[in-house]
Protein backbone atom coordinates (compact mmCIF):
# COMPACT_ATOMS: atom_id res chain seq x y z
CA UNK A 1 0.00 0.00 0.00
CA UNK A 2 2.95 2.35 0.94
CA UNK A 3 3.88 1.74 -2.79
CA UNK A 4 0.44 2.66 -4.09
CA UNK A 5 0.66 5.51 -1.82
CA UNK A 6 4.16 6.84 -3.30
CA UNK A 7 2.94 6.33 -6.94
CA UNK A 8 0.00 8.50 -6.69
CA UNK A 9 1.82 11.67 -5.01
CA UNK A 10 4.59 11.41 -7.72
CA UNK A 11 5.10 14.45 -10.51
CA UNK A 12 6.79 12.42 -12.57
CA UNK A 13 4.28 10.98 -15.45
CA UNK A 14 4.53 7.06 -15.10
CA UNK A 15 6.18 5.08 -17.08
CA UNK A 16 4.24 2.44 -19.00
CA UNK A 17 5.21 -0.63 -20.42
CA UNK A 18 3.76 -1.58 -24.32
CA UNK A 19 3.72 -5.27 -25.28
CA UNK A 20 3.74 -5.80 -28.32
CA UNK A 21 4.93 -3.08 -31.12
CA UNK A 22 2.36 -3.28 -33.85
CA UNK A 23 -0.46 -1.03 -35.01
CA UNK A 24 -2.12 -0.37 -31.50
CA UNK A 25 0.88 -0.93 -29.73
CA UNK A 26 3.17 1.64 -32.18
CA UNK A 27 0.23 4.57 -31.92
CA UNK A 28 -0.58 3.96 -28.26
CA UNK A 29 3.13 4.00 -26.89
CA UNK A 30 4.25 7.20 -29.05
CA UNK A 31 0.91 8.67 -27.92
CA UNK A 32 1.72 8.26 -24.38
CA UNK A 33 5.51 9.26 -24.91
CA UNK A 34 4.52 12.59 -26.60
CA UNK A 35 2.48 12.85 -22.93
CA UNK A 36 5.74 12.86 -21.22
CA UNK A 37 5.66 9.04 -19.98
CA UNK A 38 8.90 7.17 -20.47
CA UNK A 39 7.90 4.29 -23.02
CA UNK A 40 9.37 0.52 -23.21
CA UNK A 41 8.38 -1.47 -26.21
CA UNK A 42 8.36 -5.08 -25.76
CA UNK A 43 8.33 -6.92 -28.96
CA UNK A 44 10.25 -10.58 -29.59
CA UNK A 45 10.90 -9.30 -33.53
CA UNK A 46 14.68 -8.16 -33.55
CA UNK A 47 13.88 -6.18 -36.85
CA UNK A 48 11.11 -4.27 -34.56
CA UNK A 49 13.37 -3.68 -31.48
CA UNK A 50 16.25 -2.31 -33.73
CA UNK A 51 13.59 -0.12 -35.81
CA UNK A 52 12.32 1.66 -32.86
CA UNK A 53 15.78 2.23 -31.19
CA UNK A 54 16.47 3.86 -34.38
CA UNK A 55 13.13 6.21 -33.64
CA UNK A 56 11.62 4.72 -36.77
CA UNK A 57 8.05 3.03 -36.07
CA UNK A 58 7.60 -0.87 -36.95
CA UNK A 59 4.51 0.48 -38.87
CA UNK A 60 3.58 3.01 -41.42
CA UNK A 61 0.80 5.05 -40.22
CA UNK A 62 0.13 8.52 -41.25
CA UNK A 63 2.55 11.05 -38.78
CA UNK A 64 3.55 8.45 -36.67
CA UNK A 65 7.08 8.55 -38.15
CA UNK A 66 7.89 11.73 -36.61
CA UNK A 67 6.10 11.12 -33.43
CA UNK A 68 8.63 8.71 -32.68
CA UNK A 69 11.49 11.46 -33.96
CA UNK A 70 10.23 13.83 -31.91
CA UNK A 71 10.28 11.96 -28.56
CA UNK A 72 13.04 9.58 -29.50
CA UNK A 73 14.43 10.36 -26.21
CA UNK A 74 11.55 8.82 -24.11
CA UNK A 75 11.29 5.70 -26.25
CA UNK A 76 12.85 2.26 -25.51
CA UNK A 77 12.44 -0.80 -26.77
CA UNK A 78 13.83 -3.94 -25.37
CA UNK A 79 12.67 -7.97 -25.61
CA UNK A 80 13.17 -8.61 -22.12
CA UNK A 81 10.04 -8.14 -20.22
CA UNK A 82 12.02 -7.99 -16.73
CA UNK A 83 13.93 -4.91 -18.11
CA UNK A 84 10.70 -2.86 -19.09
CA UNK A 85 8.54 -3.83 -15.68
CA UNK A 86 12.17 -2.36 -13.70
CA UNK A 87 11.79 0.42 -15.42
CA UNK A 88 7.63 1.39 -15.20
CA UNK A 89 5.13 1.42 -13.31
CA UNK A 90 2.37 0.28 -15.77
CA UNK A 91 2.17 -2.47 -18.49
CA UNK A 92 0.05 -2.12 -21.68
CA UNK A 93 -1.57 -5.33 -23.43
CA UNK A 94 -1.21 -4.62 -27.08
CA UNK A 95 -0.33 -7.94 -28.79
CA UNK A 96 -3.12 -8.91 -31.70
CA UNK A 97 -6.10 -11.72 -31.32
CA UNK A 98 -6.43 -12.85 -34.96
CA UNK A 99 -9.31 -14.75 -35.69
CA UNK A 100 -8.82 -18.94 -36.26
CA UNK A 101 -10.57 -20.35 -39.49
CA UNK A 102 -14.08 -20.62 -37.58
CA UNK A 103 -14.03 -16.77 -37.19
CA UNK A 104 -13.80 -17.69 -33.11
CA UNK A 105 -10.57 -15.51 -31.09
CA UNK A 106 -6.97 -16.62 -31.10
CA UNK A 107 -6.22 -15.72 -27.56
CA UNK A 108 -2.62 -17.19 -27.55
CA UNK A 109 -0.46 -14.11 -27.59
CA UNK A 110 -2.57 -12.55 -24.73
CA UNK A 111 -2.29 -15.83 -22.35
CA UNK A 112 1.77 -15.83 -23.52
CA UNK A 113 1.59 -12.03 -22.53
CA UNK A 114 0.03 -13.04 -19.17
CA UNK A 115 2.14 -15.60 -18.45
CA UNK A 116 5.49 -12.86 -19.27
CA UNK A 117 3.82 -9.93 -16.54
CA UNK A 118 3.59 -12.97 -14.13
CA UNK A 119 6.55 -13.77 -14.18
CA UNK A 120 8.25 -10.50 -14.38
CA UNK A 121 6.12 -9.31 -11.13
CA UNK A 122 6.93 -11.91 -9.55
CA UNK A 123 10.39 -10.82 -9.14
CA UNK A 124 9.45 -7.69 -7.91
CA UNK A 125 7.79 -6.14 -4.99
CA UNK A 126 6.10 -2.94 -6.81
CA UNK A 127 2.51 -2.13 -7.54
CA UNK A 128 1.93 -2.62 -10.91
CA UNK A 129 -1.18 -1.48 -13.48
CA UNK A 130 -1.58 -3.94 -16.19
CA UNK A 131 -3.74 -2.31 -18.73
CA UNK A 132 -5.49 -5.03 -21.43
CA UNK A 133 -6.03 -2.60 -24.53
CA UNK A 134 -5.78 -5.71 -27.03
CA UNK A 135 -9.20 -6.22 -28.45
CA UNK A 136 -11.22 -8.97 -26.13
CA UNK A 137 -13.70 -11.05 -25.75
CA UNK A 138 -16.37 -10.44 -22.63
CA UNK A 139 -14.73 -12.62 -19.90
CA UNK A 140 -11.36 -13.11 -21.36
CA UNK A 141 -9.41 -10.82 -18.77
CA UNK A 142 -11.14 -12.79 -15.99
CA UNK A 143 -10.77 -15.75 -17.19
CA UNK A 144 -7.53 -16.26 -19.40
CA UNK A 145 -5.62 -12.76 -18.03
CA UNK A 146 -5.72 -12.67 -14.46
CA UNK A 147 -5.62 -16.72 -13.64
CA UNK A 148 -2.75 -16.44 -15.84
CA UNK A 149 -1.22 -13.42 -13.90
CA UNK A 150 -1.84 -14.81 -10.48
CA UNK A 151 -0.41 -17.99 -11.12
CA UNK A 152 3.08 -16.65 -12.78
CA UNK A 153 3.22 -13.53 -9.96
CA UNK A 154 1.71 -15.65 -6.94
CA UNK A 155 -0.43 -12.31 -6.60
CA UNK A 156 -4.02 -11.41 -6.38
CA UNK A 157 -5.39 -9.42 -8.67
CA UNK A 158 -6.43 -6.00 -6.90
CA UNK A 159 -4.25 -6.72 -4.22
CA UNK A 160 -0.77 -7.97 -5.54
CA UNK A 161 -1.17 -5.77 -8.69
CA UNK A 162 -3.92 -3.63 -10.65
CA UNK A 163 -6.04 -4.65 -13.78
CA UNK A 164 -8.12 -2.58 -16.13
CA UNK A 165 -9.46 -3.23 -19.81
CA UNK A 166 -8.82 0.08 -21.67
CA UNK A 167 -10.36 -0.39 -25.10
CA UNK A 168 -8.73 1.38 -27.95
CA UNK A 169 -10.73 3.00 -30.92
CA UNK A 170 -8.23 4.00 -33.14
CA UNK A 171 -8.56 4.22 -36.87
CA UNK A 172 -6.07 3.27 -39.23
CA UNK A 173 -5.22 6.42 -41.42
CA UNK A 174 -6.48 8.78 -38.53
CA UNK A 175 -4.87 6.95 -35.44
CA UNK A 176 -2.68 10.14 -34.03
CA UNK A 177 -5.76 12.42 -34.30
CA UNK A 178 -8.13 9.53 -32.39
CA UNK A 179 -5.09 9.26 -29.58
CA UNK A 180 -5.16 12.86 -29.07
CA UNK A 181 -8.67 13.71 -29.52
CA UNK A 182 -11.00 10.63 -28.59
CA UNK A 183 -14.53 10.91 -28.74
CA UNK A 184 -14.75 9.06 -25.08
CA UNK A 185 -12.08 6.78 -23.03
CA UNK A 186 -13.89 3.10 -21.22
CA UNK A 187 -12.08 2.07 -18.47
CA UNK A 188 -13.10 -1.29 -17.08
CA UNK A 189 -11.41 -1.85 -13.45
CA UNK A 190 -12.77 -3.55 -10.33
CA UNK A 191 -10.33 -2.40 -7.57
CA UNK A 192 -9.74 1.44 -6.08
CA UNK A 193 -5.94 1.72 -6.97
CA UNK A 194 -6.26 0.61 -10.62
CA UNK A 195 -9.18 3.03 -11.08
CA UNK A 196 -6.86 5.83 -9.72
CA UNK A 197 -3.99 5.00 -11.60
CA UNK A 198 -6.49 5.02 -15.00
CA UNK A 199 -8.03 8.27 -13.73
CA UNK A 200 -4.58 9.93 -13.39
CA UNK A 201 -3.41 8.23 -16.71
CA UNK A 202 -5.91 10.20 -18.66
CA UNK A 203 -6.12 13.15 -16.38
CA UNK A 204 -4.87 15.43 -19.27
CA UNK A 205 -8.19 14.47 -21.96
CA UNK A 206 -10.85 16.53 -21.98
CA UNK A 207 -13.10 14.21 -23.48
CA UNK A 208 -15.71 11.93 -21.42
CA UNK A 209 -14.21 8.99 -19.17
CA UNK A 210 -16.63 5.98 -19.15
CA UNK A 211 -15.82 3.47 -16.10
CA UNK A 212 -17.71 0.34 -16.14
CA UNK A 213 -16.26 -3.51 -14.73
CA UNK A 214 -14.01 -5.53 -17.27
CA UNK A 215 -16.69 -7.50 -19.06
CA UNK A 216 -18.65 -4.24 -19.96
CA UNK A 217 -15.27 -2.95 -21.25
CA UNK A 218 -14.15 -5.92 -23.46
CA UNK A 219 -17.83 -5.71 -24.98
CA UNK A 220 -18.20 -1.96 -25.60
CA UNK A 221 -15.65 -2.60 -28.43
CA UNK A 222 -17.27 -5.51 -29.75
CA UNK A 223 -20.34 -3.89 -29.83
CA UNK A 224 -18.97 -0.33 -31.27
CA UNK A 225 -17.48 -2.13 -34.53
CA UNK A 226 -20.39 -4.58 -35.15
CA UNK A 227 -22.37 -1.19 -35.17
CA UNK A 228 -19.79 0.70 -37.67
CA UNK A 229 -19.85 -2.46 -39.90
CA UNK A 230 -23.90 -2.58 -39.99
CA UNK A 231 -23.98 1.13 -40.86
CA UNK A 232 -21.58 -0.15 -44.23
CA UNK A 233 -23.03 -2.90 -45.02
CA UNK A 234 -26.66 -0.98 -44.99
CA UNK A 235 -24.87 2.23 -46.57
CA UNK A 236 -23.94 -0.71 -49.35
CA UNK A 237 -27.12 -2.50 -49.84
CA UNK A 238 -28.82 0.92 -49.91
CA UNK A 239 -26.60 1.87 -52.48
CA UNK A 240 -27.16 -0.97 -54.58
CA UNK A 241 -30.81 0.15 -55.25
CA UNK A 242 -29.80 3.72 -55.43
CA UNK A 243 -27.60 2.26 -58.78
CA UNK A 244 -30.22 0.55 -60.29
CA UNK A 245 -32.56 3.48 -59.67
CA UNK A 246 -30.29 5.97 -61.26
CA UNK A 247 -29.87 7.97 -58.15
CA UNK A 248 -26.62 9.08 -56.16
CA UNK A 249 -25.86 7.60 -53.08
CA UNK A 250 -24.30 10.03 -51.94
CA UNK A 251 -27.60 12.44 -52.04
CA UNK A 252 -29.43 9.99 -50.41
CA UNK A 253 -27.56 9.53 -47.16
CA UNK A 254 -26.29 13.00 -46.83
CA UNK A 255 -29.98 13.91 -45.68
CA UNK A 256 -30.53 10.62 -43.91
CA UNK A 257 -26.94 11.67 -41.86
CA UNK A 258 -28.73 15.26 -41.03
CA UNK A 259 -31.31 13.28 -38.43
CA UNK A 260 -29.87 13.54 -35.41
CA UNK A 261 -30.76 10.51 -33.84
CA UNK A 262 -28.99 8.70 -36.95
CA UNK A 263 -25.76 10.67 -37.67
CA UNK A 264 -23.78 10.40 -41.10
CA UNK A 265 -20.54 9.01 -40.07
CA UNK A 266 -19.82 5.44 -41.96
CA UNK A 267 -22.68 5.63 -44.61
CA UNK A 268 -20.08 5.67 -47.86
CA UNK A 269 -21.19 3.05 -49.62
CA UNK A 270 -18.92 1.15 -52.15
CA UNK A 271 -16.89 -1.87 -51.79
CA UNK A 272 -17.06 -2.78 -48.56
CA UNK A 273 -14.86 -2.71 -45.31
CA UNK A 274 -11.58 -4.63 -44.51
CA UNK A 275 -8.96 -3.98 -42.01
CA UNK A 276 -7.62 -5.59 -38.83
CA UNK A 277 -10.75 -5.03 -36.73
CA UNK A 278 -14.33 -4.99 -38.56
CA UNK A 279 -14.26 -8.26 -40.33
CA UNK A 280 -12.52 -10.46 -37.50
CA UNK A 281 -14.49 -8.69 -34.70
CA UNK A 282 -18.25 -9.13 -36.36
CA UNK A 283 -17.28 -13.00 -36.89
CA UNK A 284 -15.74 -13.45 -33.80
CA UNK A 285 -18.82 -11.87 -31.84
CA UNK A 286 -20.70 -14.01 -34.12
CA UNK A 287 -18.47 -16.78 -33.05
CA UNK A 288 -19.45 -15.68 -29.57
CA UNK A 289 -22.83 -15.28 -29.49
CA UNK A 290 -23.57 -19.11 -31.29
CA UNK A 291 -21.27 -20.22 -28.18
CA UNK A 292 -24.14 -18.66 -25.81
CA UNK A 293 -26.98 -20.07 -28.09
CA UNK A 294 -27.87 -16.86 -29.02
CA UNK A 295 -29.07 -15.48 -33.18
CA UNK A 296 -27.82 -13.30 -34.91
CA UNK A 297 -29.37 -12.73 -38.05
CA UNK A 298 -28.32 -9.42 -38.70
CA UNK A 299 -24.46 -9.66 -37.86
CA UNK A 300 -24.80 -12.68 -40.49
CA UNK A 301 -26.17 -10.13 -42.97
CA UNK A 302 -23.39 -7.58 -41.96
CA UNK A 303 -20.91 -10.00 -43.54
CA UNK A 304 -22.52 -11.65 -46.04
CA UNK A 305 -23.38 -7.82 -47.35
CA UNK A 306 -19.50 -7.19 -46.89
CA UNK A 307 -18.28 -10.36 -48.83
CA UNK A 308 -20.49 -9.72 -52.31
CA UNK A 309 -19.94 -6.26 -52.33
CA UNK A 310 -16.73 -6.33 -54.45
CA UNK A 311 -18.15 -8.90 -56.92
CA UNK A 312 -20.51 -5.02 -58.09
CA UNK A 313 -17.12 -4.07 -59.07
CA UNK A 314 -16.82 -7.06 -61.14
CA UNK A 315 -20.29 -7.03 -62.83
CA UNK A 316 -19.92 -3.34 -63.53
CA UNK A 317 -16.58 -3.49 -65.32
CA UNK A 318 -17.78 -6.72 -67.52
CA UNK A 319 -20.92 -4.71 -68.70
CA UNK A 320 -18.08 -2.95 -70.26
CA UNK A 321 -15.70 -5.60 -70.84
CA UNK A 322 -17.63 -8.41 -71.18
CA UNK A 323 -14.58 -10.74 -72.06
CA UNK A 324 -11.46 -10.19 -69.17
CA UNK A 325 -9.03 -13.00 -70.61
CA UNK A 326 -5.88 -10.98 -71.51
CA UNK A 327 -7.35 -7.36 -70.73
CA UNK A 328 -4.63 -5.25 -68.66
CA UNK A 329 -6.92 -3.92 -65.90
CA UNK A 330 -5.20 -1.47 -63.76
CA UNK A 331 -5.49 -1.63 -59.44
CA UNK A 332 -5.41 1.93 -57.85
CA UNK A 333 -5.04 1.23 -54.26
CA UNK A 334 -4.44 -2.00 -52.27
CA UNK A 335 -4.48 -0.95 -48.58
CA UNK A 336 -8.00 -1.46 -47.56
CA UNK A 337 -7.91 2.23 -46.49
CA UNK A 338 -5.87 5.18 -47.26
CA UNK A 339 -2.82 6.59 -44.90
CA UNK A 340 -1.67 2.79 -44.28
CA UNK A 341 0.25 0.02 -45.75
CA UNK A 342 -2.13 -2.57 -43.80
CA UNK A 343 -3.68 -5.01 -46.49
CA UNK A 344 -5.89 -6.95 -44.23
CA UNK A 345 -9.36 -7.92 -45.43
CA UNK A 346 -8.75 -5.53 -48.59
CA UNK A 347 -11.47 -5.33 -50.71
CA UNK A 348 -8.48 -5.46 -53.02
CA UNK A 349 -8.06 -9.09 -52.25
CA UNK A 350 -10.76 -10.75 -54.02
CA UNK A 351 -11.12 -8.40 -56.45
CA UNK A 352 -7.60 -8.97 -57.94
CA UNK A 353 -8.45 -12.72 -57.31
CA UNK A 354 -11.19 -12.78 -59.64
CA UNK A 355 -9.72 -10.82 -62.28
CA UNK A 356 -7.41 -13.48 -62.22
CA UNK A 357 -9.06 -16.02 -62.55
CA UNK A 358 -10.80 -14.48 -65.43
CA UNK A 359 -7.53 -14.32 -67.06
CA UNK A 360 -7.02 -10.53 -67.15
CA UNK A 361 -3.27 -9.02 -66.68
CA UNK A 362 -3.44 -7.01 -63.50
CA UNK A 363 -1.34 -3.83 -62.95
CA UNK A 364 -1.61 -2.74 -59.60
CA UNK A 365 -0.25 0.72 -57.66
CA UNK A 366 -0.46 1.71 -53.95
CA UNK A 367 1.36 4.47 -52.23
CA UNK A 368 2.76 1.96 -49.18
CA UNK A 369 0.81 -1.06 -49.76
CA UNK A 370 2.32 -2.99 -53.04
CA UNK A 371 5.21 -5.04 -51.13
CA UNK A 372 3.36 -7.04 -48.28
CA UNK A 373 0.32 -7.32 -50.89
CA UNK A 374 2.93 -8.99 -53.18
CA UNK A 375 3.42 -11.39 -50.53
CA UNK A 376 -0.06 -12.42 -50.07
CA UNK A 377 -1.32 -12.84 -53.92
CA UNK A 378 1.31 -13.58 -56.80
CA UNK A 379 0.11 -12.79 -60.48
CA UNK A 380 -0.07 -8.95 -60.51
CA UNK A 381 2.44 -6.18 -61.70
CA UNK A 382 3.41 -3.50 -59.75
CA UNK A 383 3.55 -0.15 -61.36
CA UNK A 384 6.27 2.64 -60.17
CA UNK A 385 3.40 5.06 -60.38
CA UNK A 386 -0.41 5.33 -60.87
CA UNK A 387 0.46 7.26 -64.05
CA UNK A 388 1.55 3.40 -64.95
CA UNK A 389 -2.02 2.14 -64.06
CA UNK A 390 -3.62 4.42 -66.18
CA UNK A 391 -2.71 2.88 -69.48
CA UNK A 392 -5.04 -0.11 -68.90
CA UNK A 393 -7.44 -1.08 -70.28
CA UNK A 394 -9.87 -0.23 -67.75
CA UNK A 395 -8.78 1.05 -64.39
CA UNK A 396 -10.67 -0.08 -60.90
CA UNK A 397 -10.25 2.21 -58.06
CA UNK A 398 -10.11 0.35 -54.84
CA UNK A 399 -8.75 2.98 -52.17
CA UNK A 400 -9.17 6.90 -52.16
CA UNK A 401 -5.62 7.75 -51.41
CA UNK A 402 -5.55 11.54 -52.18
CA UNK A 403 -3.17 11.08 -55.01
CA UNK A 404 -5.82 9.62 -57.32
CA UNK A 405 -7.55 12.41 -57.33
CA UNK A 406 -5.16 14.58 -59.11
CA UNK A 407 -4.65 11.88 -61.95
CA UNK A 408 -6.32 12.39 -65.54
CA UNK A 409 -8.93 9.76 -66.42
CA UNK A 410 -9.53 10.99 -70.11
CA UNK A 411 -10.26 8.29 -72.54
CA UNK A 412 -10.55 6.00 -69.55
CA UNK A 413 -12.98 3.29 -68.90
CA UNK A 414 -12.80 3.37 -64.95
CA UNK A 415 -15.12 1.78 -61.94
CA UNK A 416 -15.04 3.68 -58.99
CA UNK A 417 -15.49 1.97 -55.59
CA UNK A 418 -15.01 5.37 -53.20
CA UNK A 419 -15.84 7.60 -55.22
CA UNK A 420 -12.51 9.49 -57.07
CA UNK A 421 -14.12 12.80 -57.96
CA UNK A 422 -11.65 13.33 -60.50
CA UNK A 423 -12.07 10.18 -62.41
CA UNK A 424 -16.03 11.33 -62.12
CA UNK A 425 -15.32 14.29 -63.95
CA UNK A 426 -12.59 13.05 -66.54
CA UNK A 427 -12.94 9.33 -67.58
CA UNK A 428 -14.86 8.52 -70.71
CA UNK A 429 -16.64 6.04 -69.34
CA UNK A 430 -17.18 5.84 -65.22
CA UNK A 431 -19.38 3.60 -63.32
CA UNK A 432 -19.17 4.35 -59.33
CA UNK A 433 -20.32 1.04 -57.51
CA UNK A 434 -23.41 2.61 -55.86
CA UNK A 435 -23.84 6.01 -57.48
Amino acid sequence: MEERDRMSESTTPPGITIIGSGYVGAVTGAGFAALGHPVWFVDTDPGKIQAIRHASPPVYERGLAELFTDNKRRIHATASLNEAVERTEILMICVGTPPIEDGSQDTRQVGSAATAIGRALRQRSSWHTVVVKSTVLPGTTEKVIIPFIEHESGRTAGKGFGIAVNPEFLQEGSAIRDFRDPDRIVIGTRDVTSTRVMTDLYSSFACPKVFVDLKTAEMVKFVNNAFLATKISFANEMGNLCKREGIDTQDVFRAVGMDRRINPAFFRSGIGFGGSCLPKDVRALINHAEELGIDHPILDAVVNTNETQPEMMILLLKRRLPDLKGRNIGILGLSFKPGTDDIRESRAIPVIRRLLEEGARVTAYDPQAMAAFSKVIPGPDYAMSPQDVIGADAVLIITEWDEFNELDYTGKIVVDGRRIEMARKTAEIYEGVCW
